[in-house]
């Protein structure tokens, strides 16, 4: 069974007959820049080549179509698209977690962790966690963020400042570009 995304693929692509505008614009490895043709000439060309013609630009006026092998050309595109999603950058956020009463031995063990991450190139997610009615040190928390924002200064940057959420105080760090 074939999956839903190369069925639609094939659907896409009109090949050979199955392209139904009267002129084309033909390009090709094996073809010098043509021009506009008729269609009947197009796949005399492709037929001569024992190639297909590929309308690889449909909307285009006229239809953009491609003197090339049909199965070579899905895998090159496959292949694109495999080649695009490598590439794609992948985002790991890590959590750095407070008390709004955090020691300054605990702050700065969990600050090295924090240039660790941003070096690497991950996100931070620090936040501060208020359990029953430490609330009431929204303040402290506050100023432990923006001290923890200020102490990475040189490693990232701030993304979104202090937010309360509930019962957690929530703030956002990514790395700074390196310089090459």
């Amino acid at each position: 069974m074939a999956l839903p995304n190369q069925n639609q693929k094939k659907n896409e692509l009109k090949i050979n007959q199955e392209i139904r505008a009267k002129f084309v614009r033909v390009v090709g490895e094996n073809v010098e820049n043509v021009g506009v043709i008729p269609i009947a000439e197009a796949l005399r060309m492709a037929q001569e080549l024992e190639l297909d013609l590929i309308e690889i630009s449909p909307t285009a006026e006229p239809p953009v179509c491609k003197i090339s092998d049909y199965q070579k050309y899905l895998y090159q595109i496959k292949k694109k698209q495999k080649e695009l999603k490598a590439k794609a950058v992948k985002v790991i956020l890590k959590e750095i977690r407070f008390g709004p009463n955090t020691d300054d031995h605990d702050y700065n063990f969990k600050l090295k962790h924090a240039i660790n991450f941003l070096e690497e190139g991950s996100k931070v997610k620090a936040f501060v966690f208020f359990k029953g009615r430490s609330i009431v040190y929204k303040e402290q928390g506050e100023i432990l963020l923006l001290r923890f924002a200020n102490d990475l200064e040189d490693y990232g940057k701030v993304d979104q400042l202090p937010k309360l959420e509930g019962k957690r105080m929530i703030m956002f760090l990514s790395p700074k570009p390196k310089k090459k």
